[in-house]
């Protein structure tokens, strides 16, 4: 079991054509297959928001298939801000406005 110390948080903010391509629910598997808790949500201005917790290692991977994205639309790139866990999700989750 992962102690608190090794876990990281990032958020992230995708930029392009992301929004009605199934990008949410991309993310959403991802998220789960990689262990990570968090959530993931569309943004009025277009983007993709994400929040992500979990080791170091799933995040970077997490990146990588975000950057990549779903293979429909197009991630122009990303705004990524490392931060620290807040330990308060159980899960990955979709979230809506």
């Amino acid at each position: 079991m992962l102690q608190k110390t090794d876990k990281k948080a990032v958020h992230i903010t995708v930029h392009g054509e992301v929004q009605g391509v199934g990008f949410r629910y991309f993310t959403l598997r991802t998220a789960k297959a990689l262990r990570l808790v968090g959530w993931v949500r569309n943004c009025s201005d277009g983007t993709v928001e994400i929040w992500a917790e979990g080791p170091s290692q799933a995040l970077q991977k997490l990146l990588g298939a975000v950057r990549a994205g779903p293979g429909m639309g197009y991630v122009s790139h990303l705004d990524i801000q490392w931060v620290a866990s807040t330990a308060k999700f159980r899960d990955f989750r979709i979230r809506y406005l």
